[in-house]
């Protein structure tokens, strides 16, 4: 169900953290908190004590372990009441045992969770970037929207009120569920009275339909089309949506489009990114697109990355 009114502004009631107590998750949790104030949700504080971690040691471990989180989520939710973090928060913290992302699943199911927050780690690993287990099945399988928040970000959130809001960036391939992404792109952006960014990223070299081998003129000409007709298309999508509340941006970029996307990002230095996925048996799969694309974006980010199932 779509969280989207007719009006065109986010309805959002519930946010929760997943959190492992690291410094991840706590710059996460300023982040999950900021959102949650927003938009008058309830505020879930969630930790899921992995049985798989103590399968040697046997079932007093884990126990062992549970209470120990009991006792770590409790203080962490003194201090954020002690802080006033909390004030004026509906809020509840839970804890569980068993698979991590299995208890998480059922948290989100049964508590009708709209969005999940979730610190990353982003390491490298095989000359790849990996985004730490719980992490990774999270932001692949969850239904519902995903904020990930990375090690580039900053430690406050820009929706705190401690600084003006910089752009949004709203990254499409015109696909019908990256276009299911542009409400939340477009009330997201209206919220927090920012500019949006919108980016299509095309084929380095589109190449023209021609018997014969192309010329550099003819790649040129074919590129200058391309760049003309995408931003045709981005200009109509705003066009054909609730109003923006601030004139947007429309940038067309020939390459990879997780590299163009994270350079935009870059040079912009824009606060969020919006992603619009698709539900696929393929997720799991690295290579497959456009899932590849939205990975290596989450995963190299210098700012919070926002992904919305269809």
């Amino acid at each position: 169900m779509s969280l989207v009114a007719a009006t065109g502004d986010i309805q959002l009631k519930s946010v929760l953290i997943a959190t492992d107590f690291s410094e991840a998750s706590e710059k996460a949790l300023r982040h999950a908190l900021a959102v949650a104030r927003h938009y008058e949700a309830k505020f879930y504080l969630a930790h899921v004590v992995s049985s798989s971690s103590f399968t040697l040691v046997g079932p007093e471990a884990v126990a062992a372990a549970t209470d120990a989180a009991y006792r770590d989520i409790r203080q962490l939710e003194e201090q954020l009441v002690q802080s006033g973090a909390l004030a004026g928060l509906r809020h509840e913290i839970i804890v569980r045992q068993g698979k991590v992302w299995e208890e998480l699943e059922n948290v989100v199911s049964q508590k009708h969770i709209e969005m999940v927050v979730i610190g990353t780690h982003a390491r490298r690993g095989f000359g790849k970037l990996l985004l730490g287990s719980v992490a990774e099945h999270i932001f692949r399988h969850s239904d519902c929207l995903v904020l990930t928040v990375g090690p580039g970000c900053l430690q406050d959130s820009p929706i705190d009120g401690s600084r003006a809001v910089r752009p949004f960036l709203f990254a499409t391939d015109f696909s019908e569920p990256s276009l299911r992404a542009l409400p939340y792109a477009i009330s997201s952006a209206n919220h927090f009275q920012t500019k949006l960014v919108l980016l299509n990223v095309l084929p380095s070299v589109p190449m023209p339909e021609a018997p014969n081998r192309p010329t550099a003129g003819d790649v040129m000409q074919a590129r200058d089309q391309a760049r003309r007709s995408s931003l045709q298309r981005l200009q109509q999508l705003t066009s054909q949506n609730p109003k923006l509340a601030a004139q947007p941006e429309f940038i067309v970029e020939f390459g990879s489009p997780s590299e163009q996307i994270l350079q935009v990002a870059d040079t912009l230095k824009v606060d969020v990114v919006i992603l619009g996925l698709h539900r696929s048996r393929h997720i799991d799969t690295k290579s497959h697109m456009p899932w590849a694309t939205a990975y290596e974006v989450v995963c190299g980010a210098g700012c919070a990355v926002l992904t919305v199932r269809d």
